[in-house]
């Protein structure tokens, strides 16, 4: 069995520990302040890890918070089945991911979640976690992904059967396999077969393909201009960076090769350091990345879709707060998304009581590492507002 993170690569008052039998998983934590206070529950994205939240754990435990994050499932030093390309995807379906919240939440002696924080891969499941259990998850920080909802049943009788939409449509990954010159979504590839091993086993090697995919994705590359695209076609999504519409025929590995930032770029970076980022490939040099992209699976799929419609019509009903840096383009990813969060479209709103919207400058897709001081601050002032209530 494997032992919890070093403690020499945490910050001085962040504990690492492994929690028994947390929803059939043997859970990796990290966690700061009393058990005792109330819980904070931080969930990271792809492809990160709980080590990903050190830099703004310990000035939320000194608000007088127990704050946890967890390795979820299939990432990091959690243990459970090894995750493969032709298991069973159930487990990472998003009621999956909220399954394993909760199940850890009561392992901690807690019944309920003061605020629930997820970022990239991570928002999604807080806010799924927010909108199918408010009793429990009693308040919601999303990052860098917005949070538009279910998606809505049709009215009235349809003379076709509802086809796919979204991530999930095969026209659109047609369409843009048509483009000139041909291009195709990372999500399309993060779901084949051959996408673990093009990361995992990178021709740079693992650390400077970690390397250029953060920087790649972060505010220091300065092509990170985003703004709203105009609708969910090849078209509009293929002015984003390659990233997200990578050239047709090549890997993750190689797209991202291209923007490898300089030695004296690498030396000046004070948000990720070579100490920190050895600490990530170390972690996925024993792994892989299969854990974290079963998730990506689900939704080209349409799993994931399919799973929630069961709440479709709802919206996150507990007071909710959405952060990201403004050089982020995940914020535009899904056209419509961000301003269906936010109640700005006929549809609804994905949540019903948003306290709060903030795009971070000097940051881009990583904020919570990027400008982890901001980001504490707006943290703490969403909680003093719920408090002061």
């Amino acid at each position: 069995m494997l032992a919890p993170l070093a403690q020499a690569h945490l910050p001085e008052g962040i504990r690492a520990r492994h929690i028994l039998h947390v929803n059939g998983l043997r859970m990796h934590i990290l966690e700061a302040g009393e058990a005792g206070r109330p819980l904070l529950l931080l969930l990271h994205g792809f492809p990160e890890l709980a080590y990903s939240w050190r830099n703004i754990m310990l000035p939320l435990a000194e608000r007088g918070y127990h704050v946890v994050a967890p390795d979820q499932r299939g990432y990091g030093r959690t243990e459970g089945p090894v995750p493969v390309y032709d298991e069973d995807l159930t487990p990472y379906r998003p009621l999956g991911y909220v399954r394993d919240a909760l199940a850890l939440v009561a392992a901690l002696g807690h019944t309920e979640v003061a605020c629930v924080i997820g970022h990239d891969f991570g928002a999604p499941v807080a806010g799924n976690a927010a909108l199918t259990r408010p009793d429990v998850f009693r308040s919601v920080v999303m990052m860098s992904a917005p949070y538009g909802g279910p998606r809505a049943w049709p009215l009235g009788e349809q003379p076709a059967p509802e086809g796919l939409a979204g991530l999930a449509s095969p026209e659109l990954h047609a369409a843009l396999a048509r483009l000139d010159p041909p291009r195709r979504h990372y999500q399309w590839f993060y779901s084949m077969r051959e996408a673990d091993a093009d990361m995992h086993h990178a021709p740079q090697g693992l650390h400077a393909f970690l390397r250029a995919y953060y920087h790649h994705k972060s505010a220091d590359w300065a092509a990170n201009k985003p703004h709203p695209l105009a609708a969910f076609t090849a078209e509009a999504l293929a002015v984003m960076p390659t990233y997200y519409i990578m050239p047709a025929g090549i890997g993750m590995a190689e797209t991202v090769a291209a923007e490898m930032p300089d030695a004296a770029s690498i030396a000046a970076n004070t948000w990720l350091p070579e100490a920190a980022l050895a600490v990530y490939a170390e972690e996925y040099g024993r792994t892989g990345f299969q854990g974290g992209l079963q998730s990506y699976r689900c939704t080209t799929s349409g799993q994931a879709a399919a799973e929630m419609r069961l709440f479709a019509g709802r919206g996150i009903a507990v007071p909710a707060c959405f952060i990201a840096g403004a050089s982020d383009w995940g914020i535009h990813q899904k056209p419509g998304e961000f301003e269906l969060m936010q109640g700005q479209t006929s549809q609804g709103g994905g949540c019903r009581d948003l306290r709060g919207c903030h795009l971070v400058p000097g940051a881009g897709h990583w904020v919570q590492q990027e400008q982890a001081g901001q980001v504490v601050e707006l943290i703490r002032d969403f909680l003093h507002q719920l408090s002061s209530r």
